[in-house]
């Protein structure tokens, strides 16, 4: 675990951070998924300009419950949650996104990112089954796989995690 940095501040999202958002967006999905893909630079799933006008979209609409974690007023993480969408989900939430830029990793930023988003309430989450650091960190707050596999974009497989 790094040492909690003083200066990270988290906030509920506002419409005024669509692009912040869709850069550490972007840029944590190729920090993450990179290698995944043949050539990440010219990756349309790394590609910031799409991200931009879905969260201007995501934030307009209220899609997601969303919170960023501020370092010198730049966002350096987000994380989302939405209701479940399935009458028979798992669990009535799901953690659809928590990202942090790779330079803020063990900061405090995710975990204050969660508690803020979610707190200790149930919920479900999909990760990259190869992600130790996310499994980790997810494993820390309560969260085991209940055996449900997925994948999703460049990720190969995908598993379900629960509290």
């Amino acid at each position: 675990m790094g040492t909690q940095h003083p200066t990270i501040r988290i906030r509920a999202a506002r419409a005024e951070d669509a692009e912040g958002i869709a850069v550490v967006h972007a840029t944590s999905w190729r920090e993450t998924y990179g290698r995944f893909v043949d050539d990440p630079e010219h990756s349309p799933w790394f590609a910031v300009d799409r991200r931009i006008d879905m969260w201007r979209q995501n934030l307009a609409q209220g899609a997601f419950a969303t919170m960023i974690a501020e370092d010198d007023d730049e966002i350096v993480g987000f994380a989302a949650v939405q209701p479940t969408p399935e009458p028979d989900a798992v669990r009535a939430e799901e953690l659809t996104m928590l990202y942090v830029l790779a330079a803020r990793h063990g900061s405090g930023a995710g975990q204050g990112l969660l508690d803020a988003v979610l707190g200790a309430r149930p919920a479900s989450l999909w990760v990259a089954d190869d992600n130790p650091r996310a499994r980790a960190f997810y494993a820390r707050n309560g969260f085991v796989a209940d055996g449900a596999e997925s994948a999703f974009g460049p990720i190969p497989r995908t598993v379900r995690l629960v509290r």
